[in-house]
């Protein structure tokens, strides 16, 4: 990769520097741009305000090489979010709730636009998580305005020259309008083996858990690494749980250090894997067989942790961090304000 993109003038991301996507948005997203990328979790851009379609390698090089990428145009559903996530309730839930009603088949050929006053509550990063799993549904593309949450993410970047303002034209029309209210979800999970089969953690609750893994293209920004560090700080990890942490890119890692999160995370237990897709897609970190393994990325398909009869359920990382202390599903709103 390294020699073939010297080669070509073409930049290059060594080891180490961080999964594509966040690292992607940290350095090159740019709000109205269109992203073609060669795995199909590239729709995280959409996050920062890009139209980003995942699509098939030999498409990619042909685009890279000046040709053209053809797609057929997209039904638009809106997806009209109200209100203000609780305490305890993350954008994973959102995304979790949009699998509830759409499901991860049928949507082929959709784009979901996010709007409506709820999109001012949630940050960059949290815009990122939910439109990184609409590739679980099958959609083409999500997309969020480019508003002044997106400036300060970029400013703080050092890349606000990159910002342009993106929102709806007023009066536009779509085919399908989804309206959520966002003060009215609580934590969920998808159980094995699909990310569509979607159950509230209230639900879940006492189910024994073997193994916790925080991080992936999903759930590995700043926030949610200080989020679990405020969670883990002062405490110990179960010690039938074995926990695994991977920051989303080389600056979050910088980031964590700097402030002591870091320290807070290997004090109590837990194990710093490498910023990469390492346990996400069964490279490593692979649980027991027959386990029960929580884990903050996208998929959960029978047997791609690696091990054939693991039982994998996807939550968020403030429900993962506590299930690493109480050593079972718990319903994170009963464990007090850690953070």
């Amino acid at each position: 990769l390294q020699s073939v993109a010297a080669k070509y003038g073409v930049v290059y991301s060594r080891p180490g520097n961080g999964i594509c996507h966040p690292v992607h948005l940290e350095r090159f997203g740019k709000p109205g741009t269109t992203l073609l990328g060669s795995d199909s979790h590239t729709p995280t851009g959409g996050g920062i305000g890009q139209v980003a379609i995942g699509a098939g390698g030999l498409d990619v090089a042909v685009a890279m090489g000046g040709g053209l990428f053809y797609t057929a145009a997209p039904k638009v559903y809106l997806v009209k979010l109200g209100g203000e996530l609780q305490p305890w309730v993350t954008a994973k839930d959102v995304v979790l709730k949009m699998l509830e009603i759409l499901s991860t088949k049928g949507n082929v050929g959709v784009m979901l636009e996010y709007g409506g006053l709820g999109v001012k509550k949630l940050s960059v990063p949290q815009r990122a998580t939910i439109a990184n799993m609409g590739a679980e549904m099958g959609v083409t593309c999500s997309v969020f305005p480019s508003d002044n949450i997106t400036r300060k993410f970029l400013k703080a970047q050092g890349r606000e020259a990159d910002w342009t303002e993106l929102k709806a034209d007023r009066g536009a029309k779509y085919d399908r309008i989804i309206d959520i209210d966002l003060s009215t979800l609580e934590p969920m999970a998808a159980c094995p083996h699909s990310p569509g089969i979607i159950k509230k953690i209230s639900e879940l609750e006492g189910k024994a858990v073997d193994q916790v893994c925080i991080g992936s293209c999903t759930n590995s920004s700043f926030k949610d690494m200080m989020t679990t560090a405020a969670v883990l700080k002062g405490r110990t990890v179960n010690p039938e749980v074995s926990l695994g942490i991977a920051p989303g890119s080389r600056q979050v890692l910088q980031m964590l250090a700097r402030k002591g999160a870091l320290a807070a995370m290997l004090d109590s237990g837990a194990r710093l894997l490498e910023s990469a897709c390492g346990f996400c897609i069964g490279n490593h970190f692979s649980p027991k067989s027959g386990s029960v393994s929580l884990r903050t990325n996208n998929r959960n398909f029978e047997g791609r942790s690696g091990t054939a009869d693991a039982q994998v359920y996807l939550v968020s990382p403030e429900v993962a961090a506590v299930a690493a202390l109480t050593g079972k599903l718990t319903d994170p709103r009963k464990a007090g304000t850690p953070y």
